[in-house]
């Protein structure tokens, strides 16, 4: 059974203007994200800014979330590491919070061969019980799991269930569950290609436009899954100009600064994310006026 269907968002981590985390907004983030029709959260992944959260930080988030959350929807945590003994470490404390699923990212930086892919998520799923969603995204990682990867991890390793893909290169997500033949649930981790791979069999998206847009980016897969294709795709083409917002600086500065604009939490990103240029911030504003998205 799947984690979840539908749109998971892939939740912004508040800080407040000392750099610490500001967990009154946070819960508050959350709340908006639950009242929204979010269908799952999504803890500590790129958009949370894991990679500048200490340990600590990283799994009180994790810890803070899932009380905060208390099964009203599933909560995925971010738990990857280019380092094997730390993404095992993460992953065994997250399990222990009650997390309904993991997110794990490739190894970065180091990166690895597809026969270490295949021994690094195999380790660190051998060391948990809880269901993992591998996550493909070589644009920031500078390491892709191929195809044949994926469904040997997910045909092999019982607790290995999905997998966000975030390539971009929908020939090889075409490939992907060619081979697979329904062995792996497949999420968008791209905004701009939720009804594509929702065409293909996917299940729902881990979404950076559902931080400012819960509803519609909920509708839009769920209308699909439903059957009413055209409604799906009406939102999908509707979004694309905020979703090219959200993204004309590296993620999360923009939806950092759209969470901002909205008045959910202060938009304070830790270094080396820097403040959102004026010109791409008023960009942003229009896109998301442009959309419907109520602003403070």
């Amino acid at each position: 059974m799947a984690i979840f269907k539908g749109s998971g968002v892939a939740i912004v981590t508040p800080f407040k203007e000392d750099g610490s985390v500001d967990y009154e907004k946070f819960a508050e983030v959350i709340e908006y994200q639950i009242a929204g029709g979010t269908d799952c959260i999504i803890v500590c992944g790129t958009t949370g800014e894991a990679s500048t959260l200490t340990h600590e930080e990283h799994l009180d988030c994790i810890r803070f979330c899932v009380e905060k959350v208390n099964h009203r929807i599933p909560v995925v945590a971010g738990t990857g590491s280019n380092c094997t003994e730390t993404a095992i470490y993460l992953s065994q404390e997250a399990e222990k919070y009650g997390v309904d699923g993991l997110l794990v990212v490739t190894p970065y930086y180091n990166k690895a061969t597809q026969k270490g892919l295949i021994k690094h998520f195999t380790a660190v799923a051998n060391s948990v019980k809880t269901p993992i969603i591998l996550y493909n995204v070589p644009g920031r990682t500078g390491c892709n799991i191929q195809p044949e990867t994926a469904v040997y991890l997910a045909k092999n390793v019982e607790n290995i269930v999905g997998i966000k893909e975030a390539s971009g290169n929908i020939s090889q997500v075409v490939k992907l569950m060619s081979l697979a033949e329904g062995c792996i649930d497949l999420y968008s981790g791209n905004d701009d290609q939720v009804v594509p791979l929702l065409s293909l069999g996917g299940i729902g998206v881990i979404s950076v436009l559902a931080n400012v847009a819960p509803k519609e980016t909920h509708d839009m897969v769920a209308s699909f899954l439903e059957g009413d294709v055209a409604k799906s795709r009406e939102i999908q083409l509707k979004a694309i100009p905020l979703c090219n917002a959200l993204f004309c600086e590296v993620n999360p500065i923009p939806v950092k600064k759209g969470v901002e604009l909205m008045g959910l939490c202060g938009g304070t990103l830790r270094m080396p994310m820097t403040e959102m240029e004026p010109e791409n911030a008023e960009k942003l504003k229009k896109a998301m006026a442009d959309f419907g998205v109520k602003l403070a």
